[in-house]
């Protein structure tokens, strides 16, 4: 014979989903975390007051022309962003076209967003910017001391074809600036050349989302994967491996250049890219 189910029963099974619910959205950022998602960085203070940095992003916003909505992997830009400002910093944003900056919908939601991202829905100066964000045409590498390049889906259809963006960071190399990305930023090197009209990465030591990484996101279809072409381009390509790479970490320095793997890599790539310049 069935049990009928009471009141009673009913309002303890309710509970339990709701502590259940409650504890996968408290424990699963944190678990995340734990296994090596946007890990917990002691970041060195330094006084870089007055000093300048520049975020370049990719203004693409979709997978191909009318594919899934992307951008730029939130946390890329904002971690550096906050790293460069709490140390003293102003801070501009730039992208390819200029304007509003798309973000990758899912790095701004639960449970990927970082305290960073967090912050930044607060900040109407930061907003402001995403919003207004600079052509990098119209960027003055002479008014900055630190170039730094986000990644994201959408760096991929945009970066590594930009002419302009090739020719700043051929420049900013050529002034001495420090130069930084993570992840697919590292395609915006690609067209960039050395005094000689060399290709500048050649035979440097430099790092980027690993195409291992890529295929297991599953997302193969951009144009350009940033292990491939740099190694191509004659790079000599470091990396970390994890059960999913998307869990590794590595930074790499080869002079004023920094690079870091993926996106766990935004705090130590922008600190140590501030430690050199509070030297020069």
């Amino acid at each position: 014979m069935k049990k009928k189910l009471t009141i009673s029963t009913i309002i303890k099974v309710l509970i339990s989903l709701i502590t259940f619910t409650v504890f996968i959205i408290t424990m699963l950022p944190k678990i995340l975390r734990w296994l090596g998602l946007h890990p917990k960085y002691d970041s060195k203070e330094y006084s870089l007051k007055g000093r300048k940095a520049l975020i370049i992003t990719t203004s693409q916003d979709t997978l191909g022309q009318q594919g899934k909505s992307t951008g730029v992997y939130s946390s890329e830009m904002t971690v550096p962003y906050y790293e460069f400002l709490d140390n003293g910093m102003n801070v501009d944003l730039a992208s390819i076209k200029g304007g509003e900056i798309p973000l990758e919908p899912s790095s701004i939601r639960w449970p990927l967003a970082t305290e960073a991202d967090k912050r930044s829905l607060k900040d109407n100066v930061f907003q402001k910017k995403v919003k207004n964000s600079i052509l990098v045409d119209n960027v003055n590498i002479d008014n900055y001391d630190l170039i730094f390049m986000a990644g994201g889906w959408g760096a991929s259809y945009d970066l590594g074809q930009s002419e302009v963006l090739g020719e700043k960071i051929s420049e900013a190399y050529k002034k001495d600036k420090i130069i930084g990305s993570v992840c697919h930023g590292a395609l915006g090197f690609l067209r960039a050349v050395d005094e000689k009209g060399n290709s500048l990465i050649k035979d440097k030591q430099m790092t980027a989302v690993t195409d291992k990484q890529i295929k297991e996101l599953g997302i193969t279809k951009t144009p350009l994967h940033p292990e491939t072409e740099l190694r191509r381009a004659g790079v000599d390509f470091e990396s970390e491996t994890a059960l999913l790479d998307t869990f590794a970490n590595h930074v790499v320095r080869d002079g004023n250049i920094v690079t870091g793997q993926n996106q766990n890599s935004g705090a130590m790539v922008a600190n140590l890219m501030i430690k050199i310049a509070s030297h020069k």
